[in-house]
């Protein structure tokens, strides 16, 4: 991968990552980013690091990906309701049987057409193919499924069955309260998909590994970070 280029931009490229870091790792908000930098000696404006998340979010983010292992085969897909510029919309993601993000996308609509959009994604971008598509019991999932010839993969289920991609569901929520509710479709689908990135590399699942493990997996995510944003 070329290296990120952060010419003409008057602040270090050091504390432009680390801005970016902090903005889509914690549930912070721009203002406090510029707090927490200021603390540091940092004087930089929150329009400024809202430039900085723009720009060099997405390109992070894709760095990221494709830094990634394959995921598990074993793909679980929900939608979720959100408010976004006074609007009714969905939000369609889908994770694996571990919680990584595997892809996500809004829409208007809670219907057939937007979950074929949805795996037609899935499908396209992942590197690996489902061995099982567990959902919640919408029709439109089974429609899709029908539609691309995946049905036999099909797992309907109640919300148990379902709860991985549910309780993913939960940070999502915490950054739509910190940020207001997102303002445009365009602006969500931008943050969220970088987010989710993010999000993959440093989620290491604290309750459920010993200590020393925790410390290799941090580790191990840092150095992935430090090779995306080089």
């Amino acid at each position: 991968m070329k290296p990120i280029s952060f010419k003409r931009h008057r602040f270090p490229a050091g504390v432009i990552r680390h801005a970016v870091w902090l903005y889509f790792r914690f549930s912070l908000s721009f203002r406090d980013v510029e707090e927490l930098l200021a603390q540091r000696g940092i004087e930089v404006s929150y329009e400024t690091i809202r430039c900085w998340t723009i720009k060099f979010g997405p390109l992070i983010a894709r760095r990221l990906r494709r830094l990634r292992q394959a995921p598990s085969p074993r793909w679980h897909i929900d939608e979720m309701v959100c408010w976004i510029g006074g609007r009714r919309m969905y939000l369609w993601r889908a994770v694996d049987d571990e919680g990584e993000v595997l892809d996500l996308v809004v829409q208007r609509r809670r219907d057939t057409e937007a979950a074929v959009r949805l795996l037609k994604r899935l499908l396209h971008n992942q590197p690996v193919e489902p061995e099982t598509i567990t959902t919640d019991g919408l029709a439109s999932y089974g429609a899709a499924l029908d539609q691309l010839d995946l049905r036999h993969l099909h797992r309907p289920g109640r919300l148990r069955e379902n709860n991985r991609v549910e309780n993913s569901h939960l940070p999502i929520r915490r950054r739509e309260r910190q940020q207001q509710r997102f303002k445009s479709q365009a602006s969500a689908q931008r943050f969220l998909t970088t987010h989710a990135a993010i999000y993959n590399t440093f989620n290491t699942q604290r309750h459920l590994i010993s200590r020393p493990t925790l410390r290799r997996f941090r580790a191990e995510a840092t150095s992935v970070w430090a090779a995306a944003v080089a």
